[in-house]
């Protein structure tokens, strides 16, 4: 009989199924689609290539096609401190003379060689056990020079042309990891060296790819006060850039993922290599932990449809369970679904609000708000009561009642004043529960 692991307890039994059971519509959602990820050449410095390739063989075998392109900044520096060779940089750009292009070719060879042993690890008990896993790499960056700037000549540095698209697509198509790293080539067979973040963010674009995701030594996009923005549309980080805000090592990752989704990639991720399993927590978790970039704000305000029933009746259950509010069965949601209004973001709702109105005594009541507790302290309560408030003038009623046994004092703070059971419409009279004995509050619209 095998003993039992000590932490194998009904509890940390019942998480890992919830668990389990709430990334389930992350898997769906990504199956089949095309994530490109950059990791830094300092996550293989620090070590933790090999959690990376555990992660992303975890990915592959969820059906997301995958594109793997790493940095190699410390480890040419290395090399080229290693030969007393001084490096140069201008603009955040290494100056590549010969020798920097020799140690980064080398450096490049190096980590390739790397990355494919550790993508074929097989041994049992370990993530990668029973992963058949192929990574091809080839010469799909076309590479132009940058050229002389502000006077500067850098050299064999240079910057993605074009990517051949279809060529990493038919690898793609057959179930491979494509590997690129940071070196591109010229059709008169020169190497130039390359940056990580404009060869991921390029092939990204080339491919139309789902998701751009960046793994560097940044835990995502800050202003120069220190906040951390977990989401920002395209035209608020064009802004923030515009004028300043942006603290200094995220204003260099920035322009990538804002370039990438101007040229339809639909979300631009960058993530702290730091934090272990980093990339799964960001794709799996509704919060995330890095910074993303979309082409659109992805939180909506917006009246419910039918389909929006079961993401209504998991809000509304805890607080069924625990009598803060009165239970509502599926089919009665589903007849008076028109009435709810509900908050989503990418696509999960976690706020809703329900109104009924009673136009004999122009009077609406506010029912079934309800907010997910990971996001009570963003004013989510706060919009929903606005937007049940303007559905209300909108069909001609001039107060707005709710009935609560623990929130009053919220409601109070918004405007609501205590009344009577006499206050309210005859029919909501009649049916008052006096076993549940709920504060009346109103509020003039």
């Amino acid at each position: 009989m095998t003993p039992a692991h000590p932490t194998d307890s009904a509890p940390d039994r019942a998480r890992f199924v919830g668990w389990l059971r709430e990334v389930a519509p992350y898997v769906h959602a990504f199956r089949g689609r095309t994530f490109v990820v950059g990791c830094a050449g300092e996550l293989i410095a620090a070590g933790r290539l090999d959690a990376l390739v555990h992660d992303l063989s975890l990915l592959h075998a969820l059906g997301i096609r995958l594109v793997l392109v790493h940095g190699s900044r410390p480890q040419v520096q290395a090399q080229l401190a290693a030969k007393g060779v001084e490096s140069r940089y201008s603009r955040g750009l290494r100056i590549t003379d010969a020798a920097a292009l020799a140690c980064a070719k080398e450096a490049m060879g190096a980590i390739r060689l790397d990355i494919e042993a550790a993508f074929t690890q097989g041994l049992p008990s370990t993530p990668m056990a029973h992963a058949r896993i192929r990574v091809v790499g080839g010469n799909f960056v076309v590479a132009r020079p940058v050229g002389i700037l502000d006077g500067i000549d850098f050299e064999h540095t240079g910057v993605v042309r074009k990517v051949d698209a279809e060529a990493i697509r038919a690898l793609l198509d057959a179930g491979h990891i494509v590997l690129a790293g940071p070196l591109g080539y010229s059709a008169t067979g020169e190497a130039f060296n390359l940056t990580m973040e404009d060869v991921a963010a390029q092939i990204a674009a080339a491919l139309g790819a789902d998701k751009l995701v960046l793994i560097t030594d940044i835990d995502g996009v800050r202003d120069r006060a220190g906040t951390h923005y977990a989401e920002l549309t395209v035209a608020q980080a064009e802004n923030m850039l515009a004028a300043g805000e942006v603290e200094a090592d995220a204003a260099y990752n920035l322009p990538y993922l804002l370039r990438a989704c101007r040229q339809g990639v639909a979300r631009a991720h960058v993530l702290p290599y730091a934090l272990d399993g980093a990339l799964l927590l960001e794709l799996f978790t509704h919060g995330g932990v890095g910074s993303m970039v979309t082409a659109e704000a992805l939180e909506t305000l917006r009246e419910a449809g039918v389909d929006d029933v079961g993401g209504i009746l998991k809000l509304l259950a805890p607080l069924e369970e625990d009598g803060t509010l009165v239970r509502r069965p599926r089919e009665l949601i589903e007849r008076e679904i028109a009435g709810f209004t509900v908050l989503e973001h990418d696509g999960l709702i976690y706020g809703c609000a329900a109104l009924y109105a009673w136009p004999e005594a122009t009077m609406g009541e506010l029912a079934a708000l309800a907010v997910d507790p990971a996001r009570q302290k963003d004013g989510a309560g706060e919009r929903l009561l606005k937007r049940i408030e303007a559905r209300a003038r909108e069909q001609g009623l001039r107060r707005l009642f709710v009935l609560t046994t623990r929130t009053a004092h919220w409601f109070i703070e918004r405007g609501f004043v205590a009344a009577d059971v006499d206050d309210l419409p005859l029919q909501r009279q009649q049916l008052y529960n006096w076993q549940r004995r709920s504060q009346v509050l109103i509020k003039d619209l």
